[in-house]
């Protein structure tokens, strides 16, 4: 069962404490009960944009004990739900350009409603539009910090083999596909997905550098002794990476809720994982300048 587990993992290496625990094992048993039911992990995926987004629809509303809670019961099972078609693509094969990008949208779906609502929350409260400012500020600073996440853990997954680092593409790359995609959904999403690619390159520069120096030495067969050094080295920046995940978030977001003092969450985005953030970019630059 562990073995089968790691298996629908992207790796154990690139997991935290609470997923591997957790949302993980949950959203494997699901996953292997929806094997041949003609259930894709698309469906699971815009499904789990309904159950997330109830969380943003109840905080709306006045503080009440059960629309906090009902909304954070809605938000574990969204992210189980994420889980599961992750898990799904990887045990059945079934997999898709769409789907990685889908799935990367349900989780900032979730927030931005968050935000909205909180935002409300917070104007009634106070009773000052500021806060319509201070939530558009925390929406920037979560999709940033995401991006930042996603980039550092798919990096992390490229190092470890080229079956675990498909995910991982250049914006070249990734322009070079969409110039081969007939018109249509696909093509359309793509684009979006080049430019937070792009947005991604921007913010690591050093990584660029490093990218570029192996591929010039060594094409596409990185020796191990080569990935081993960075994976390394990328490990231990990986705990503090996980504080701008849905589980670094979660913890504090919940208890502002259940306290009905969504201000506290507000801070946390704005100020402490900003800062957490410029940290790790820094460390992480300095870290592939001295492989380099």
């Amino acid at each position: 069962m562990k073995t089968e587990i790691v298996a629908s993992l992207k790796s154990i290496e690139t997991e935290n404490y609470l997923d591997r625990v957790f949302y993980r094992p949950i959203g494997f048993k699901i996953a292997k009960a929806l094997i041949g039911t003609g259930i894709t992990p698309n469906m699971i995926t815009i499904l789990s944009l309904f159950v997330g987004s109830v969380a943003g629809v109840l905080w709306y509303f006045p503080y009440s004990l059960t629309f906090a809670v009902v909304g954070i019961l809605s938000l574990i099972v969204a992210n189980i739900m994420d889980c599961v078609d992750g898990q799904l693509a990887r045990l059945t094969g079934i997999k898709s350009e769409i789907g990685r990008i889908l799935d990367g949208f349900a989780g900032d779906f979730w927030f931005l409603l968050i935000y909205i609502a909180f935002a409300h929350r917070l104007n009634v409260q106070f009773d000052t539009w500021l806060f319509w400012l201070a939530a558009l500020l925390m929406a920037i600073s979560h999709l940033n910090q995401a991006a930042i996440t996603d980039y550092y853990k798919t990096l992390h997954l490229f190092f470890i083999s080229k079956e675990k680092g498909k995910e991982f593409e250049s914006s070249e790359r990734i322009r070079a596909r969409i110039a081969t995609m007939p018109a249509g959904v696909n093509r359309f999403f793509s684009r979006f997905y080049l430019i937070y690619t792009l947005s991604q390159e921007k913010q690591t520069p050093e990584v660029q550098k490093y990218l570029a120096a192996l591929k010039e030495k060594y094409g596409e067969d990185i020796p191990e002794d080569v990935r081993l050094a960075f994976r390394t080295k990328s490990r231990q920046l990986l705990p503090m990476i996980d504080m701008m995940t849905f589980n670094g978030l979660s913890g504090i977001l919940f208890l502002s809720v259940l306290l009905n003092a969504v201000w506290i969450y507000l801070v946390w985005v704005i100020v402490i994982l900003n800062i957490v953030n410029k940290i790790i970019r820094l460390r992480h630059e300095k870290m592939c300048k001295s492989l380099g």
